[in-house]
């Protein structure tokens, strides 16, 4: 009866771990690759692992930092074997019924693709900071390298997207 406590406890432990992460660790995949049941995998795929990894995992932050890792991880590998363009599905369209006048659905549809066109370091330092609001050492550990590689990598993201507005005639007036 030890050893069934045991298990169930694990069990219970993991199932608290990914409904309390579970949303984190979608939204890390979904934006960077923007397909959604290649992130539905990608997550499924860092639960896995967590779930086989779990008598590693030392406590509830150690769990937070592992997920987010492995998740940039796996959301890279799955891009660089993607090699295609994302695609957007009908059921992301918004029906022209629910139009905010406060949201440019042709400016933030222009800015997401802009940023899935970014190199995948910078795409991923982008979509740490602005989208899961990390800061920059936060994101410096997840992704093991220095801060000032971080904080460069952002300032070209967002010089490049600047570049691109402007281009297109939505920059700064």
């Amino acid at each position: 009866m030890i050893a069934t406590e045991a298990v169930a406890t694990t069990a219970l432990d993991f199932n608290g771990l990914v409904r309390e992460h579970q949303a984190m660790v979608y939204s890390v995949a979904w934006h960077f690759l923007r397909d959604r049941p290649l992130a539905e995998e990608v997550a499924q795929d860092v639960f896995f692992s967590l779930h086989r990894n779990l008598r590693s995992i030392e406590s509830p932050r150690h769990a937070t930092a592992w997920l987010r890792k492995v998740a940039v991880q796996r959301s890279i590998d799955a891009g660089r074997r993607r090699k295609r363009l994302p695609r957007i599905g009908l059921e992301e369209v918004p029906e022209p019924a629910s139009f905010d006048a406060r949201y440019d659905p042709w400016l933030g549809e222009s800015l997401r693709r802009m940023v899935a066109s970014l190199p995948e370091a910078q795409r991923m330092t982008v979509i740490l900071r602005y989208q899961e609001e990390m800061e920059p050492a936060e994101i410096a550990a997840i992704l093991e390298m220095p801060l000032a590689t971080v904080k460069s990598h952002l300032h070209r993201a967002l010089g490049l997207l600047r570049e691109k507005l402007e281009r297109r005639g939505m920059g700064e007036r």
